[in-house]
C-alpha cells in the first residue's frame, strides 16, 4: 500500500513537515510505504475556473504544472496526507492553489478519490489550527474519502523549526494518527474483495437562487 503526503509548507523540514514524519513512521512501521511531496515552496497559482477538467476528462488541469503530477500520484495512493502551516488562521496559500485544483479535476474525472483514506496535519504557532484543519478536511469530506481519528485534533505547535517535537501531546496525537491510518488502510485492503462498495450516486447540483 502507498500513502502520499503533500507538504504546504514553504519550509521543507519545519514542523508542518515533523508532523507529517511523524505519522509517516508509524506508516511505514506497518509496512506502508510513504512519499513527501513539498507542495509549499513552488509556484502555484489558484484555479481559474475554466472548467476545462470537466470538458477535457483527461485527468489534467489545464494549467500545465506539478499539480498535475501530484494529481496523478493522489489518484494511485491508496491514503492521501494533507499537511498545511497555518497563515492568519487558514491554510498556506500555495497549499490551497494546489487543492482546489487536484479535488475539482479529481471530481471532474469520476471523483478518483472516492473511498481512499485522507488525513490532515496542522502545524501552527500558537493559535488557529482547528480552524486550518477544518478547512483541510473539507476537501477530505468532499471527495467521500474515509478519514481516520486520533485522540485529539490533528494540531501540533511549533514556532521555530522543529520545535514540534516538544509538543509532547502533539507528538502523541501524530503518533496515534499514524497508527489508525495504518489500521484503516488496512481493514480496506482486507475487506474490498469481500464487502460491495455502496452505489455510486450522481451528483445533484441545487442553486439558491432561481
Amino acid at each position: 500500500m502507498k500513502v502520499v503526503a503533500f507538504n504546504g509548507s514553504p519550509r521543507k523540514e519545519g514542523n508542518t513537515y515533523q508532523a507529517i514524519s511523524i505519522v509517516k513512521e508509524e506508516l511505514q512501521r506497518e509496512g506502508i510505504d510513504v512519499e513527501i511531496v513539498h507542495v509549499g515552496d513552488k509556484l502555484i497559482r489558484g484555479c481559474i475556473a475554466c472548467g476545462m477538467c470537466y470538458k477535457n476528462k483527461n485527468e489534467r488541469c489545464i494549467i500545465d504544472d506539478e499539480v498535475n503530477d501530484w494529481i496523478q500520484k493522489m489518484k494511485e495512493a491508496d491514503g492521501i496526507i494533507l499537511g498545511s502551516p497555518v497563515y492568519f488562521s487558514s491554510i498556506a496559500g500555495t497549499m490551497k492553489a494546489f487543492l482546489d485544483r487536484a479535488f475539482y479535476v479529481a471530481s471532474a474525472n469520476g471523483n478518483f478519490l472516492r473511498h481512499k483514506v485522507g488525513a490532515s496535519v496542522v502545524a501552527v504557532r500558537r493559535s488557529g489550527g482547528v480552524s486550518t484543519f477544518n478547512q483541510l478536511n473539507n476537501y477530505i469530506n468532499y471527495a467521500e474519502m474515509l478519514m481516520p481519528s486520533t485522540n485529539y485534533w490533528n494540531v501540533i505547535h511549533g514556532a521555530k523549526a522543529g520545535e514540534a517535537l516538544q509538543d509532547e501531546e502533539g507528538v502523541q496525537i501524530m503518533r496515534v494518527l499514524g497508527k489508525n491510518m495504518a489500521y484503516l488502510l488496512k481493514l480496506i485492503q482486507n475487506g474490498k474483495d469481500n464487502i460491495e462498495k455502496p452505489e455510486k450516486e450522481k451528483k445533484v447540483y441545487t442553486n439558491f437562487i432561481r
